[in-house]
């Protein structure tokens, strides 16, 4: 599905089950400090991969109110089977990753990944394979470019958008 011509954002999320919202009360809203560089880095790499899902790691620091971004790994899509909407982030590079940058004092703080033709908020698929406590950034891409960048936390089963500063 292509995004419509007469909007900025691309079609309804119904098809990728999206579900970023809960009866429960709002838990304080968490920071992703994501430097300008690190944005411009982040959007030529999914616009390059467009029109199939791309993804990677937040590389930093996390914080009980924020999490602050100061690398970025770009990885391999290993999904065959639906890569226009779905991802499988390559473990090799993740253990690569991990290993890195542990060794300078950094750690793996979250993932990100695009939504091609979609809004950027979490698929069901997304929630399934969520860990607590780290970001889950997702851009919204279609032909026309990025259209939006959102980060998410999952707290308690639900995910929770997190506040992008510079």
């Amino acid at each position: 599905m292509r995004a419509r011509k007469d909007s900025a954002i691309p079609p309804s999320a119904e098809r990728r089950g999206a579900t970023p919202s809960s009866s429960r009360p709002p838990a304080p809203q968490r920071t992703l400090c994501l430097p300008h560089e690190l944005r411009g880095r982040l959007a030529a790499w999914i616009c390059a991969g467009y029109p199939y899902e791309t993804c990677g790691l937040l590389i930093g620091r996390a914080g009980k109110e924020a999490t602050e971004v100061e690398d970025l790994v770009q990885a391999r899509n290993l999904n065959r089977e639906r890569p226009g909407d779905r991802f499988e982030l390559d473990p090799d590079a993740f253990a690569a990753t991990d290993r890195r940058v542990r060794e300078v004092g950094l750690e793996i703080v979250g993932i990100w990944h695009s939504h091609p033709d979609h809004p950027a908020i979490p698929s069901q698929t997304d929630r399934t394979g969520a860990w607590a406590g780290w970001s889950y950034l997702i851009a919204s891409v279609g032909r026309q470019g990025l259209f939006s960048l959102r980060s998410w936390s999952l707290q308690e089963e639900t995910f929770v958008e997190e506040v992008i500063e510079p």
